[in-house]
């Protein structure tokens, strides 16, 4: 798969504006997509939009088919005539730089519930929903209504006969929670009618959407309870052994994820029609596809399941090819970018290379000492790569290069090394370092060119998106409609045209030779749109 040269941002929606606290798919969504077009994007960047369990996190979600609900837009509902602004009338001031999920959660729930109490399933195809989505909805509901039964418990801490899902114990909770599963039946309904109408405004300003797929799943959630069997668990349902990374550039302990293990043999059976049913799913709601920890495909590292770090771990061989064969041939394609970061090896290049992925480049990793990483130096880049100023787990590049505290592997020296070598090569005095590593990614021969929007406004180190390791205090971030200005905006798009990334015809103003006026004589173009 080749893409065209072009650029975009990255931007989780939980990070947009909003007056509920958390950003969502209503009005300032539709903005967003504005501003993307109006500066030459051709991509919207995205995490994971499924529900959030433990940390908040996008990738430990309840489910790999359901949407968030917090992303659900009340002036969404209020257009379908499920809520009234009245509804949100008395609702206390939030925070607007950073999203406190306890308030939100409780927020968006009552907002939730007094929709669905207005609703009427036989309009609006509710019912045609829930046939197309039955292979996974049925159990997503029921799962999560059965949560709810039991105060937030883990499925594998209910009753044994609910617990290994004996056919009985689930009628009778079936018939017990109809109106519970009837809600989140409703929930999902409502989110999936929000994203088709992003997607339309998306492909009406021709700008595509690039979702992520985490290699691994939540240990609790409706996946691994409905398919323990694909899974490495024990007879109580617990992990025989956890995801994770060895030691690495972000913790010396390595990262313990926490997630249970596929067991590849199992889905090897089925010639992996679990996996290619989730990724159907996931390239229905976005145009390509960033799949998460691709080297784990090749090889993964596998931990003790009572192990107190990652750092005894193990690898231990992945599906590889006939897995990646089976996706295309399901797929009818392969529309991904492979997140090959981290402990990269001959053979996990191969595997991605045989199958034309193209795989990712991060500035902040460029300007080291190893040599002979694709990541340094930006001169050394192929075509066939996306190319990031930063991923939504480092620091924004303001906080990489002012931050005096190192939160890496690194030491400070070696952090102040690497950004002397920066400066000189980039060639400037490191004032602006945020554009000039924009301006890096932009001229680099990277056939796309993505960047946080942290970066695109400047911000230090408070505005991270994630710390991995840190157990909270993540994913919060937003940016205010005050810090995407007109200077900023034209300083992208000007930008954005000048290394010919532009997502078509650029307008007149920010094309390379401007047209002169009729009356003039003058010998030379205008000179572009000021960008200092």
């Amino acid at each position: 798969m080749r893409l065209p040269r072009a650029s975009g941002i990255l931007l989780h929606p939980t990070s947009l504006p909003s007056r509920f606290g958390i950003g969502d798919l209503g009005p300032e969504a539709h903005a967003f997509i504005d501003f993307l077009a109006e500066t030459g994007q051709r991509w919207w960047q995205i995490l994971p939009v499924g529900p959030t369990g433990y940390g908040n996190s996008p990738y430990q979600s309840y489910s790999s088919y359901a949407g968030n609900p917090w992303l659900i837009s009340p002036e969404r509902l209020a257009e379908d005539g499920w809520l009234e602004p009245a509804d949100w009338h008395d609702l206390a001031a939030l925070p607007a730089g950073h999203v406190d999920f306890d308030v939100v959660g409780v927020t968006k729930e009552r907002l939730l519930r007094s929709a669905f109490a207005r609703f009427h399933p036989e309009r609006l195809g509710f019912e045609a929903f829930l046939g197309e989505n039955a292979h996974w909805l049925d159990d997503y509901a029921l799962y999560m209504a059965l949560k709810d039964a039991h105060k937030g418990a883990a499925w594998y801490d209910w009753e044994p006969e609910l617990a290994v899902r004996k056919s009985v114990a689930l009628e009778r909770q079936r018939a017990k929670l109809a109106e519970s599963i009837r809600y989140y039946q409703f929930v999902q309904y409502a989110f999936d009618r929000q994203w088709r109408a992003l997607r339309e405004a998306c492909q009406a300003r021709e700008v595509h959407l690039i979702g992520d797929l985490p290699i691994f799943v939540a240990q609790d959630s409706a996946d691994v309870w409905a398919r323990p069997d694909l899974f490495l668990l024990d007879a109580h349902g617990r992990p025989t052994a956890v995801a994770g990374v060895p030691p690495d550039y972000f913790s010396e302990d390595g990262q313990l994820w926490g997630n249970p293990l596929y067991d590849w043999k199992a889905h090897a059976a089925e010639n992996f029609a679990w996996w290619i049913a989730r990724m159907k799913a996931t390239t229905d709601r976005v145009d390509l596809v960033r799949l998460d920890h691709f080297r784990g495909f090749e090889a993964f590292w596998e931990v003790p399941a009572d192990a107190p770090t990652a750092a005894t771990g193990r690898w231990a061989l992945g599906p590889g090819t006939a897995f990646l064969e089976a996706l295309r041939e399901g797929l009818g394609g392969l529309p991904l970018i492979a997140e090959d970061l981290g402990d990269i090896t001959a053979e996990v290049e191969a595997l991605r290379d045989r199958f034309d992925l193209p795989g990712m480049r991060v500035l902040q990793f460029a300007f080291g000492t190893e040599s002979e990483s694709e990541h340094h130096m930006p001169h050394r880049f192929v075509n066939h790569c996306i190319v990031y100023t930063g991923t939504h787990d480092n620091d924004t590049t303001v906080g990489w290069f002012t931050a005096q505290d190192v939160s890496t592997v690194q030491s400070g020296e070696d952090l102040r090394a690497e950004r002397r070598f920066a400066l000189r090569y980039l060639g400037t005095s490191g004032a602006e370092i945020h554009w000039d590593m924009i301006r890096l990614a932009m001229v680099s021969v990277a056939d796309t060119a993505i960047v946080p929007l942290q970066d695109v406004l400047g911000l230090d180190g408070t505005a991270r998106m994630n710390v991995p390791g840190r157990a909270r205090g993540n994913w919060g971030w937003r940016f205010t409609p005050d810090q995407l200005n007109a200077r900023t905006r034209d300083r992208l798009a000007d930008m954005t045209a000048a290394y010919s990334r532009w997502n078509g015809e650029a307008p007149e103003q920010y094309r390379r030779v401007r047209k002169r006026a009729a009356a003039s004589t003058a010998p030379t173009a205008e000179p572009t749109a000021k960008t200092d």
